[in-house]
């Protein structure tokens, strides 16, 4: 008989899983209202572009309806099984993928992390807007050092996006997955970038690693807070 976890590999279920959980997203995107503050972040970002994108694990669900036609983006999604449903769900929605893990351990080249470190830094020098959860896995509200040193050997900035819907569903685990529910208001917020030298000395690191922290843990408050009524919206910021 075939296991459960052997029938959960078959490339069949995991692109049915994929396009179903992208058909989910986008009912949940259209049925919902969307408020992005700043309202002007395009605007205001231009002169940035490409950017590296920074979200926490999690909460990135709707990501994927921040990109405006135009623009180009990939996202980096680990290679691990439900990666690969993810990574589904985000082509089919359209972003391309980047295949690799964020995992700054002794599993980093065995898991893609080298390769993927240079596809995005190739992605960035064409063009592409890059997104990538800032936590590292089972690190939860933790921003490792990867993206910081991405955003050194770019030359891009690091803009932190939080998202938030007021209907939803909180899973139990270490990164806290929000499951987002349909007719809901959206709260899309983005903090202040983060930049970092190509000169930065270690003690640079470390502060951009903890500004990049804090920015994305207010985005989050303040994401949270108009999603469930708390604060006014001012899409201006």
């Amino acid at each position: 008989m075939l296991s459960s976890r052997r029938i959960a590999r078959a490339p069949w279920v995991q692109k049915t899983v994929g396009v179903l959980a992208a058909e989910y997203l986008r009912f949940v995107h259209l049925t919902s209202r969307t408020v992005t503050v700043p309202g002007d972040i395009y605007e205001r970002a231009g002169p940035d572009l490409p950017v590296i994108i920074a979200m926490w694990h999690g909460q990135h669900f709707m990501a994927p309806f921040i990109k405006k036609n135009g623009y180009k983006a990939k996202t980096l999604i680990s290679r691990h099984r439900d990666g690969e449903m993810n990574a589904v769900a985000a082509e089919w929605l359209g972003v391309e993928t980047i295949r690799g893990s964020g995992d700054h351990g002794s599993e980093f080249h065995r898991k893609g992390g080298v390769s993927a470190y240079f596809q995005m830094l190739q992605a960035l020098s064409e063009g592409y807007n890059v997104a990538l959860t800032a936590d590292v896995p089972k690190v939860s509200r933790v921003v490792g050092p990867g993206i910081i040193r991405l955003a050194r050997d770019s030359g891009r900035a690091i803009y932190p996006i939080a998202l938030a819907s007021s209907r939803r569903k909180v899973i139990d685990n270490w990164d806290r997955t929000t499951i987002n529910l349909p007719f809901s208001l959206i709260a899309g917020v983005v903090g202040d970038p983060v930049r970092v030298g190509s000169d930065a000395t270690d003690a640079d690191l470390e502060a951009a690693r903890l500004a990049l922290e804090a920015e994305l843990n207010a985005a989050t408050e303040r994401a949270y807070a108009i999603a469930d009524g708390k604060t006014a919206s001012d899409p201006r910021g």
